[in-house]
C-alpha cells in the first residue's frame, strides 16, 4: 500500500527510546535517599528535637489575637485543602472506575478517528524524535484512523518527522502525516493553522483531537484509553491526563517538578469530580473534533485578549491553554480528568539558578491564570457550578491568605517576642510534612525535601502572584524569548509602570497594617470611629 503524505504550504526548532510512560516515570528513581524511611525518620526526629528544645515560655507568647487571626484562617485553608484531598480520593476510587468501564466498553464497539496535533519549536532534535516516535506508535495502536498534524517552523524538523513516519508507518493506510510549515510567530499561530488544517478534513462529532506540546511524550494507548469518554457523554468537550516529568537539570529541579505534578494530580482529581478542571494543560489535552473546527474557538485561541480597567486592551501572548479552557467553560462543556493515563514531559529549566528559573516559570504560569480569572469568575456559579466557581475565586484569595502566617510571624517577632519565629518555623515543619505525607495518595514515594519546597511554593509563589496581579500586561515565553511590547507604548499615568508599583506597594502596606491591627500591635483608631 502506498504511504500517503501531504504537506500544507503555509509559510515552530528543532535520548532514549520510550517503551512505557509509567515504566519510564517509575525508573526516574528507584527510591532515592531523600525518599527512604531513614530520611523521613531523621526529619521527624529533628522536628521533635526542635519542639522539645523550646522553653515553656516560648509557647506562652501566643495571645488571643494570634489565635483568632491564624486559627480561623488555618481552619479555612486547611479545610479547603482537606476537601480537595477527600474529593480526589472519591473521584479516583469511586467515580472514575465506573467512567473507565463505560468508556472502554464504548471504544470496543466504535472506533472514532483521531488527530494528533503536535507543535514543535526550538525543541532539541533528540526530544523531537522521541515525541514523534511515541505519537506514531500511538497512532498505529489506535482503534480508528489517525492523522498526525505536525506544526513545524524549521526544515530540519520537517525532514526528521518525515523520516520517522516512513520508518514507523510505511506500508499501511491507517496513519496519515500532514506537515504544516509556518513562520515562527508563536504557539497560538501554530495551533490556529493546525486547527484549520484539521477542520478542512471534516472530522465527525465523535472524532477526537489531541493537542500535544513538542516536548510531551504520549503513551501508546492514549487514544484507546481516552476517546471512549467522548462517546459516552456528548457534553464532554475536552479532557486532560496525569503528567510526570523527565527533568534535565539539577536535583532541586527534579524534586520541584515531581512535587508540582503530584499536587496537580490531587487538584485535577478533585476538580474532575465537578467535571470542570481548572486548566487544559498545553502539554496534552484532547478535544472533541467539532469544537476544534468551530471558528469562534479557533479565533479565541489565535487572538485572545482582555479589556482591563487600568491597562486597557491587550492581547494574550502566552496561555493558549487558558483560552481554550475558557471557551469551553463559557459554552457549557464538561472538561474531565483521566488519572490513569500518564504523559511524560521533558523539562528544561529556563535558568540554572533555581530561584531565577522558578520566577520565570511562575510569571508565565500565574500570569496565564490571573489574566483569565476575572472573566471566568464573571460567568457565575449558576452557569459553571458553585464548586468550580468558588475554586476559581479562591485563586484570587489564596495568594493573600497564604502570606498571612509569615507576615504575622514576622510582626510578632519584631514587636512581641523572638520566640514567635521559632514557633512559626516549628508549625511549618509539622504542617508541611503532613501535607507531604498526603501526597502518598498521589505518588508511591515522597521526599523529605517536599516540606521545604511546599513552603517555597506557598510564599514565593504568592509574592509572584501579587506582583503579577498589578502587571497583567507583562508576558514572556521562557522558550521563545519573546515578550509583549506593551511597555514600549506611551500610556496614561493610570496604566504606567509607576502606577502599577504604587498600587502594589499600597496594597501590601494595607495588608500588613490590617494584620498588625488584628494581633493588637497597632491600636484601633477610635477617634476615627463614629461611635468611640
Amino acid at each position: 500500500m502506498a504511504v500517503r503524505l501531504s504537506i500544507s504550504s503555509v509559510s515552530i526548532r528543532q535520548g532514549v527510546p520510550v517503551t512505557s510512560i509509567r515504566e519510564s516515570a517509575g525508573n526516574s528513581g528507584s527510591a532515592r535517599l531523600s525518599e527512604s524511611v531513614w530520611a523521613h525518620l531523621l526529619y521527624v526526629t529533628a522536628v521533635a528535637a526542635l519542639a522539645a528544645a523550646l522553653p515553656p515560655e516560648a509557647y506562652r507568647v501566643i495571645g488571643g489575637g494570634f489565635i483568632g487571626t491564624i486559627g480561623i484562617l488555618a481552619i479555612w485553608r486547611y479545610g479547603w485543602g482537606g476537601l480537595h484531598f477527600a474529593r480526589a480520593l472519591v473521584y479516583r476510587k469511586k467515580v472514575f472506575p465506573h467512567m473507565r468501564r463505560t468508556a472502554d466498553a464504548l471504544i470496543g464497539r466504535q472506533a472514532p478517528n483521531a488527530y494528533l496535533l503536535i507543535t514543535t519549536f526550538r525543541i532539541d532534535s533528540a526530544v523531537t524524535a522521541r515525541v514523534y516516535k511515541a505519537a506514531f506508535e500511538a497512532a498505529m495502536a489506535a482503534p480508528g484512523k489517525v492523522t498526525v498534524v505536525a506544526s513545524i517552523v524549521e526544515a530540519a524538523d520537517q525532514r526528521l518527522v518525515k523520516a520517522l513516519f516512513r520508518s514507523l508507518c510505511s506500508n499501511q493506510d491507517k496513519v496519515d502525516l500532514v506537515v504544516v510549515r509556518i513562520a515562527g510567530t508563536g504557539k497560538r499561530d501554530a495551533l490556529a493553522y493546525g486547527f484549520r488544517t484539521i477542520a478542512r478534513r471534516g472530522p465527525s462529532k465523535d472524532d477526537v483531537v489531541a493537542v500535544i506540546d513538542g516536548d510531551s511524550i504520549i503513551p501508546r494507548d492514549l487514544i484507546h484509553k481516552c476517546a471512549g469518554f467522548f462517546l459516552h457523554d456528548p457534553q464532554i468537550g475536552a479532557l486532560t491526563t496525569d503528567e510526570m516529568s523527565e527533568v534535565r537539570g539539577s536535583r532541586i529541579f527534579q524534586e520541584w517538578y515531581a512535587l508540582r505534578f503530584a499536587q496537580r494530580h490531587t487538584l485535577m482529581s478533585s476538580m474532575g469530580l465537578s467535571e470542570r478542571v481548572l486548566t487544559l494543560t498545553g502539554r496534552m489535552a484532547m478535544f472533541r473534533g467539532s469544537i476544534i473546527c468551530n471558528p469562534s474557538f479557533i479565533r479565541q485561541v489565535e487572538l485572545d485578549y482582555i479589556d482591563h480597567w487600568r491597562l486597557g486592551r491587550f492581547k494574550f501572548l502566552t496561555g493558549d491553554d487558558k483560552s481554550s479552557w475558557f471557551w469551553l467553560l463559557r459554552n457549557g462543556y464538561k472538561m474531565i480528568y483521566v488519572p490513569d493515563v500518564v504523559v511524560m514531559t521533558v523539562e528544561d529549566p529556563p535558568a540554572s539558578n533555581f530561584v531565577s528559573a522558578a520566577a520565570m516559570l511562575m510569571v508565565r504560569w500565574f500570569g496565564n491564570m490571573l489574566r483569565t480569572n476575572s472573566r471566568a469568575v464573571a460567568l457565575g456559579p449558576n452557569r459553571i457550578g458553585f464548586f468550580t466557581w468558588w475554586a476559581i475565586l479562591d485563586q484570587r484569595m489564596s495568594m493573600w491568605t497564604s502570606l498571612v502566617g509569615v507576615a504575622v510571624a514576622m510582626i510578632a517577632t519584631f514587636f512581641i517576642s523572638g520566640y514567635a519565629f521559632l514557633l512559626y518555623a516549628l508549625w511549618i515543619l509539622l504542617s508541611r510534612y503532613v501535607l507531604t505525607l498526603s501526597l502518598l495518595a498521589a505518588r508511591p514515594r515522597v521526599s523529605v525535601f517536599y516540606p521545604f519546597l511546599l513552603y517555597f511554593n506557598q510564599i514565593f509563589g504568592s509574592l509572584m502572584k501579587v506582583h503579577i496581579t498589578f502587571r497583567l500586561d507583562r508576558q514572556k515565553w521562557t522558550r521563545q524569548k519573546t515578550t509583549s511590547n506593551n511597555r514600549n507604548l506611551k500610556r496614561p499615568l493610570i496604566a504606567s509602570s509607576f502606577m502599577s508599583a504604587y498600587m502594589h506597594t499600597l496594597s501590601l502596606a494595607a495588608f500588613l497594617a490590617l494584620l498588625a491591627w488584628s494581633v493588637d500591635v497597632l491600636p484601633t483608631p477610635r477617634h476615627l470611629l463614629l461611635f468611640p
